[in-house]
């Protein structure tokens, strides 16, 4: 218990999936979680089931003023930031013959613009605090999956972004670490309707040990080790979460 106990923690996505688990869990263990997300309804009832100190706020991560005025919120509120989870994400299939233009400038504008913005202003608020953990949600799509090429191309840039910022981190000393997290298939609102809306149980690892489908708290389980000081001297990893990919 008490793993986070005091950290400041934004959450990006945390509405609903995994970073909805991802708030709960760190909550639970001692963090005042900053919950951002478009999905108004759920991220204050989320807010609301958490208490104590969790806050909300509406949020587009590929927008900068957004970004901008999350930090401003959460300084407010607690005058600093010591993690910082980049979870938020669209996904839309399509192959390299199949994708428009439109598609692959639409994912990346989120999930890699959304993401460089978050680490450039999470390390900034991080270093006037002394330090911190950044955790970016990228993907086994990273590696490159034909029949989602923008989605992948996103992931990838997610993943070179993380080990630039990392060692740029630990160059300039700031005890500010950054990692990837890299799931195969995860059992959220998102990827759901992909499989055709089958009841979750029934495909999960715990019905099925040769499932690819993890659950979201086993990602959560992942992103509040990274976000402790358990994994302190972790930094630039892309780190799996696989059942034998």
């Amino acid at each position: 218990m008490n793993r986070v106990e005091g950290k400041v923690v934004i959450v990006t996505g945390g509405a609903s999936g995994i970073g909805k688990q991802d708030a709960l869990l760190l909550a639970g263990e001692g963090a005042r979680v900053v919950i951002t997300d478009l999905n108004d309804d759920g991220g204050r009832a989320l807010a609301r089931e958490i208490g104590g100190d969790a806050m909300f706020v509406r949020h587009d991560i590929s927008s900068e003023d957004n970004w901008k005025a999350v930090m401003s919120a959460t300084q407010d509120r607690f005058g600093r930031l010591d993690g910082l989870v980049n979870n938020a994400g669209v996904l839309v299939m399509g192959s390299i013959e199949d994708a428009t233009l439109e598609q692959w400038q639409k994912i990346h504008r989120v999930n890699a613009d959304g993401y460089f913005l978050g680490c450039k202003y999470g390390v900034a608020a991080m270093k006037s605090s002394g330090g911190g953990s950044i955790v970016n949600m990228s993907s086994v799509a990273a590696e490159g999956l034909p029949f989602a090429v923008s989605y992948s191309g996103s992931k990838g840039s997610v993943a070179a972004l993380t080990h630039s910022v990392a060692v740029h981190c630990k160059s300039c000393g700031y005890r500010i670490r950054c990692n990837s997290i890299h799931p195969d298939g995860v059992l959220t609102p998102m990827t759901l309707p992909l499989l055709g809306n089958p009841d979750p149980s029934t495909v999960s690892y715990d019905a099925d040990p040769t499932s690819r489908f993890c659950d979201p708290k086993d990602v959560a389980n992942l992103v509040l080790f990274l976000i402790s000081d358990e994994s302190r001297f972790i930094s630039g990893a892309q780190l799996r979460i696989t059942n034998a990919h």
